[in-house]
């Protein structure tokens, strides 16, 4: 069993649904993790020292983003797998052996300008609603968490090279070790460090990010290997393929600072009142977006490298029905629940009531664009893999531009409290939904509407009837039968009223014929099989 146990870790998961149910399951786990830590933030600190760590975290995470994520999650699978499947594995090894050179050097160079100008940045532009001391000590954090990023560039390059070749369990995990350094600091160091433990727990995540992935990087073939090379042949087509979507992360990361930065003038607290709101919203988005989007990339590079356009477009239409069937659900759950779901997670002492409504009205801000902002991820993967880089950058500038005018317009002009942000945010996240699926359209050859819009709709109608049935309980129940101070019967009545709302959508899915329906079920039932397969020779490497 145990044997069979390190052979499904290291299998290739060689279908999207197969593949993006490893990374839904151990991704539900780094979520949990995840939240786990703010719980923790939340019980050791209140919510105005939280708004140090955060605002500490923002600009290492935001040249990350920029300058590592942006060469892996745009130009380099695609270029990986072509280079693999023309030319074999070794020369696919050369060219991410100079990919991850450059990144580590480009990236270095950036932290060290980060750690020796983060003073002025940070008072102008990160938080300057901050008082003086509170910024200072911002700027101690971020000069502590830049050189857990430095690390973190190991893991990161590392998933891309594994999810290359359809595996996914691993570099999954890979998150929840990340959570688990931080999980650390915060309970061990902030005893004696306070705050700052929890960036000290940032560079120890990030050595566990890249240590468990270690032994199957190994196993795939890549080595590292001196002298240090930073040019292949390859390292051109990724430069030119990520250059233009750079300014389009750049873009979208600027946006994100912006909104937080405008948070930090709203109120102390506001910066981790967004922060986790936002936490709660991108759950079901990375669950069940980002984890069929990146599940996709793979096989959809693999269909346009060989010409087969209408398989694609097939491809394509099936996930994103796929994801509109679970995130529009998530959304109107998380709407009508949100204060409910706010105060079991992050209902520690030093989190009061007013930081529960705050985080709750801007979780259902969010929430209103929470299925466009999951199906954009897999939207621009499409763009990705038919190596067009520069429409979605049109695009996100386009977007970027409109959700910094409403910010402005929502917190300076109307004065709105900071759940302003949340529905700008998803203002913004519907019109990139938008504008992503009409470029492909045109771009590929038209889908089929009619096959696009008509299961749309079925979805959409069932969700708003499901809304209203889990409204109903809920208000019911909290007024005549529980008393909901208790953490226990707050619980009780969330998940049952979660669990009749549920019900309601799958009949009604049902009735509406909803094929994305018959599809969860059968994935559901070969995951049923899991223990019995576990224990024999048959693995679960071929889902739907």
């Amino acid at each position: 069993m145990v044997k069979n146990l390190f052979s499904l870790l290291y299998s290739r998961q060689t279908s999207i649904l197969s593949g993006a149910t490893i990374i839904m399951l151990t991704m539900l786990v780094a979520k949990v993790l995840g939240l786990l830590k703010d719980r923790l933030l939340a019980q050791f600190f209140s919510p105005d020292t939280i708004d140090i760590f955060w605002a500490a975290f923002r600009l290492p995470d935001l040249i990350f983003q920029i300058a590592i994520l942006g060469a892996l999650s745009v130009a380099f699978i695609p270029v990986f797998i072509e280079l693999n499947e023309n030319k074999g594995k070794e020369e696919a090894f050369d060219l991410s052996r100079a990919i991850l050179n450059l990144c580590l050097l480009t990236f270095t160079a950036a932290s060290i300008l980060i750690f020796i100008f983060a003073e002025p940045i940070i008072t102008y532009f990160i938080a300057p609603g901050f008082p003086f001391a509170k910024q200072q000590q911002v700027i101690e954090l971020t000069r502590i968490i830049i050189f857990g990023q430095i690390i973190l560039v190991f893991g990161a390059f590392f998933i891309g090279i594994l999810q290359s070749f359809q595996k996914f369990i691993i570099p999954a995990f890979a998150p929840v070790f990340y959570n688990l350094g931080i999980i650390l600091g915060i309970v061990f160091l902030s005893g004696s460090m306070g705050i700052k433990g929890a960036a000290i727990g940032v560079i120890i995540g990030a050595i566990l990010h890249a240590l468990i992935q270690l032994p199957l990087i190994l196993s795939v073939g890549f080595r590292f290997k001196l002298p240090l090379k930073l040019f292949h042949p390859g390292v051109k087509e990724i430069m030119k393929l990520m250059s233009v979507r750079t300014i389009g992360l750049a873009a979208e990361q600027i946006n994100e600072t912006v909104g937080l930065r405008f948070a930090s003038l709203i109120s102390a607290g506001s910066y981790t009142y967004l922060t986790f709101a936002q936490h709660l919203q991108v759950a079901p988005i990375g669950l069940f977006g980002a984890a069929l989007a990146q599940a996709a990339l793979p096989v959809l590079a693999s269909e346009k490298a060989r010409g087969k356009i209408e398989e694609f477009k097939i491809t394509l239409i099936t996930t994103l029905h796929q994801i509109l069937f679970l995130t529009l659900p998530a959304a109107a759950i998380l709407i009508v629940i949100r204060i409910p779901v706010v105060r079991l997670i992050f209902g520690a002492s030093k989190f009061d009531w007013e930081a529960t409504v705050s985080t709750g009205a801007t979780l259902a801000f969010l929430s209103i664009g929470l299925a466009a902002q999951a199906v954009s991820l897999l939207l621009v993967r499409g763009f990705y893999a038919i190596k067009d880089t520069k429409t979605p950058v049109i695009v996100s500038l386009i977007v970027v531009f409109v959700n910094i005018v409403l910010i402005y317009y929502f917190i300076t002009i109307l004065r709105l409290d900071v759940w302003g942000i949340g529905l700008a945010n998803s203002i913004a996240a519907i019109l990139s939904g938008v504008l992503l699926f009409s470029g492909l359209h045109f771009k590929i050859g038209k889908f089929d509407l009619r096959s696009v819009v008509l299961p749309f709709a079925k979805m959409l109608m069932a969700t708003v009837i499901m809304g209203m049935a889990l409204y109903i309980p809920i208000k019911l129940l909290d007024q005549v039968i529980f008393d909901t101070t208790k953490t226990i019967n707050l619980l009780i009545l969330t998940g049952l009223s979660s669990i009749f709302a549920i019900t309601v959508y799958f009949v009604l899915v049902w009735f509406l014929k909803v094929r994305e329906l018959e599809t969860y079920i059968e994935l559901l039932k070969r995951i049923g099989n899991f223990p019995t397969k576990l224990k024999s020779k048959e693995m679960l490497q071929d889902t739907v």
